[in-house]
């Protein structure tokens, strides 16, 4: 009977073994992940889960006992330490040896942290990415204590809402001239950075972290500009790192992600990637597209071309973000754009900003205007690019665009 290893047990590993078995796919399973819990989705880690808003169980992607019912070998708490991709197989924590015919790799990926020079192991100082993170730090979620956020990309904001709206004071550093300068169009960063004004978020862009101070509890933090301030702690959101570590000991091709051909697969023909840890062909291009959107759909196209199905994966990126009481969703790639252009919605202070690269749609960011949104995201899957003249003018039809 075939068997197939997938490791790393997140929202790309748990798609992907679901997909295996709604597809028909009768051998063994097993899924591996290094947490003792299962599956479950990590965006409201930031946001829901952070607020209280939103209970552990209810994170998970499916019920623990689904697993068992598909017979699907979980192997919670424990972690792949080898790949010998000649002899096929895989060396457990535990000391256990799987054998595979497929294995896939959807180990996701770390948050960068501070070296410790600049204080990053300091008892207080925070990064979010799994469970664990968000229980250590949520407890210094209280009124009236002092945190400073590293870093203001999405990570870094969604964080500071969710401490503002708690009643802490929020100081949120940025090294770059702007917030979200790395993936997002100025008018973007104009609109996020009143928005966290308004809720008292003292912002502060072009100024970095030089060190955090204390003996060892974080006490205080020294900016790049000399100024320097006290704070009860501190959260790091400057990015993450694909965990590849594995798959490059293993002998895969292993580039800004591990890299997959059309089909997902590796340059080994039994190995396969999806998900953060993961390139796919992207207009051309070898990319790794940050999203659950991506490992969803990466995932599921794997699942089925392990199966022989041969179907390329076409990445249609999306993204979102809650801050506040606002939705940002994202279409496309804004990658090499050369013009935005503005759009008012239908609703009170709904907004979608429009990327062009030339004459061509290539993104949309939507802040409550859930409905141009959509129109963006199926105009930039269909090829359809509306002249900018059309999308800015108050007395277009959009949906019309749709049927154009």
């Amino acid at each position: 009977m075939a068997h197939i290893v997938v490791i790393g047990a997140g929202q790309a590993g748990s798609s992907l073994v679901a997909k295996l078995r709604t597809e028909g796919f009768d051998g063994e399973i097993t899924l591996v992940g290094a947490e003792p819990v299962p599956p479950y989705q990590r965006p409201p880690l930031s946001k829901a889960y952070l607020l209280g808003e939103m209970a552990e169980e209810r994170l998970y992607l499916r019920p623990a006992a689904y697993y068992a019912e598909h017979k699907i070998t979980l192997r919670l708490d424990t972690r792949a330490v080898d790949v010998d991709a000649q002899a096929k197989t895989v060396t457990l924590s535990d000391g256990q040896t799987l054998t595979y015919d497929h294995l896939a790799f959807t180990t996701g990926a770390h948050p960068r942290t501070l070296p410790a020079k600049v204080g990053g192991m300091l008892d207080g100082v925070f990064t979010v990415r799994d469970l664990k993170d968000a229980d250590t730090m949520a407890p210094q979620f209280t009124a009236g204590k002092k945190v400073l956020i590293i870093g203001g990309g999405y990570i870094g904001l969604e964080a500071a809402a969710v401490a503002s709206k708690l009643g802490l004071h929020v100081t949120l550093v940025e090294m770059a001239d702007r917030i979200l300068q790395r993936v997002a169009a100025p008018q973007t960063s104009d609109y996020f950075r009143a928005l966290h004004k308004a809720h008292g978020v003292d912002i502060r862009e072009g100024v970095g972290l030089d060190r955090l101070l204390g003996d060892d509890h974080v006490t205080g933090a020294k900016l790049t500009d000399g100024s320097e301030l006290d704070i009860d702690f501190a959260i790091v959101g400057v990015g993450i790192v694909p965990a590849t570590v594995l798959a490059d000991a293993a002998g895969v091709t292993v580039d800004t992600g591990i890299v997959t051909n059309a089909l997902g697969q590796t340059s080994d023909p039994h190995i396969w990637a999806a998900g953060d840890c993961a390139t796919a062909l992207f207009n051309g291009t070898q990319i790794r597209v940050e999203s659950v959107g991506n490992a969803i759909d990466q995932a599921e196209i794997v699942a089925k071309n392990m199966l022989g199905a041969n179907t390329p994966y076409l990445p249609a990126p999306w993204f979102w973000s809650d801050q506040y009481d606002c939705k940002l969703q994202i279409a496309g790639l804004n990658v090499g754009y050369t013009d935005v252009y503005v759009r008012k919605g239908d609703a009170e202070g709904a907004v979608s900003h429009w990327y062009y690269k030339g004459e061509e749609l290539i993104a949309v960011d939507a802040m409550n205007d859930a409905r141009n949104y959509m129109i963006g995201k199926r105009l930039i899957e269909g090829g359809k690019s509306p002249a900018p003249s059309i999308i800015t003018d108050p007395a277009t039809d959009m949906k019309a665009l749709l049927r154009a």
